[in-house]
């Protein structure tokens, strides 16, 4: 097959099985003010069933990840974990009280995790130099925003308004199910035409402890702890806020919460690439400024059109993600450590970021109310960006234009 044919279909499908992974963990924050009619669950609670899956996609994502580098296989723990998520999310729509959705979602959660260390392993080893940043941009940001941010708050509240809350997690495990397959039949190991840097490597094997030696990948993980505090925050407390305090309609709420994913999806691919022509360290910088105004508009904004409109200029963080969590560290370590080196970013973001981060703002919003969550957001994006200026550049055709000066 030609290269860059199988590079595009391969965008593809890892676009679907990312975007699908967020479907399915946005999910429970759109359906919880309708869980809540049929048990109680505290704010509390609420941030534990979001911390509950990041702590077991940390441990995840760190543990696949150096398996992965060690066997050399990228493609059949892909598969594993897709069909692992979506039963794993069906099965929340069993369940009848805390106790039962705490282990759907744990176990959720050991299976995402293992997603994206793969997915970006085979994108980039894929990926032509000049186009590296868009797609990954594509396969973590717009995948993500367009199916989780989008496509999840409009298809699951509908179905939940409609069959119930139960029925709508049952059937997020029908595109699971076709997506393995697809993976199964069209991914490949090695793409065509031999453009794969971790193939042609040699060499032992990376030690961890040599990874964090490295400035970058040490910066990326502590910007992934206090970034995910913005975004799994924002996403875990926003549906509620807007519904109880705001006193928005389930429609509205939903509304409200697509133009999240409309902005997730615009600036998760728009980002990256702005990034390849103007540098990771900028775009990073200037990316996360804007982004830390967005939990302020929330609790500041009240006409919903309105806070629509300034989320979309604002929620510009989902970009970013793409290079702390896989652009840089790529750039910045052998590929025969790649995926060990996304799944120690991505672990570690989550373990702080996504476990604990949620939990207490989940405790000072019991304590002193629903905009706490959204202030601890705000702190979160802040130490991002004093975080990124100690990043060291590492795009291609900047590197390159400054060689040439």
């Amino acid at each position: 097959m030609n290269p860059v044919r199988y590079e595009n279909r391969l965008l593809l499908i890892l676009f679907l099985s990312f975007g699908f992974v967020f479907f399915d963990r946005q999910a429970l924050s759109f359906l919880a003010p309708m869980i809540r009619e049929d048990f109680p669950l505290s704010n509390t609670q609420l941030g534990a069933l979001s911390g509950v899956l990041a702590l077991t996609w940390a441990l995840s994502g760190m543990v696949v990840g150096t398996v992965s580098d060690r066997i050399g296989k990228r493609k059949p723990l892909l598969i594993a974990a897709i069909l692992g998520f979506s039963v794993c999310s069906a099965a929340s729509g069993l369940m009848t009280g805390f106790t039962g959705l705490l282990i759907a979602r744990a176990l959720m959660g050991l299976a995402e995790g293992a997603v994206l260390p793969m997915a970006q392993s085979l994108m980039i080893e894929a990926s032509q130099q000049h186009r590296r940043g868009l797609n990954m941009g594509l396969v973590q940001g717009s995948s993500a925003g367009l199916l989780g941010g989008i496509v999840s708050p409009i298809v699951v509240v509908w179905a939940a308004e409609h069959v119930g809350w139960r029925a709508a997690f049952l059937l997020t495990i029908v595109p699971g199910l076709l997506l393995a397959v697809w993976v199964a039949r069209s991914v490949r190991e090695v793409p065509p035409g031999g453009r794969v840097e971790a193939a042609a490597e040699s060499g032992p094997k990376v030690p961890v402890g040599q990874l964090l030696r490295q400035r970058n990948i040490v910066l990326c993980m502590a910007i992934a702890a206090c970034y995910l505090t913005w975004f799994v925050v924002i996403i875990t407390f926003a549906p509620t806020y807007l519904a109880s305090v705001k006193g928005y309609s389930p429609g509205t709420m939903s509304a409200v919460m697509a133009c999240f994913g409309v902005a997730w999806v615009l600036w998760g691919f728009a980002t990256p690439a702005i990034s390849d022509r103007i540098g990771r360290r900028r775009t990073m910088i200037a990316f996360t400024a804007v982004a830390a105004l967005c939990p302020l508009a929330v609790v500041l904004v009240a006409q919903p059109l309105l806070l629509g409109a300034i989320v979309v200029l604002t929620y510009t963080g989902l970009g970013c993600f793409t290079l702390f969590m896989a652009t840089i560290p790529a750039e910045t370590v052998p590929s025969r450590a790649l995926a060990t080196a996304l799944g120690l970013v991505m672990g570690v973001g989550e373990l702080c970021g996504g476990f604990l981060a949620p939990m207490l703002a989940g405790w000072a919003s019991d304590e002193w109310g629903l905009q706490a969550a959204m202030f601890i957001a705000v702190g979160g994006a802040v130490v991002v960006v004093l975080l990124s200026f100690g990043l060291r550049e590492t795009a291609p055709l900047v590197l390159q234009r400054r060689t040439r000066e």
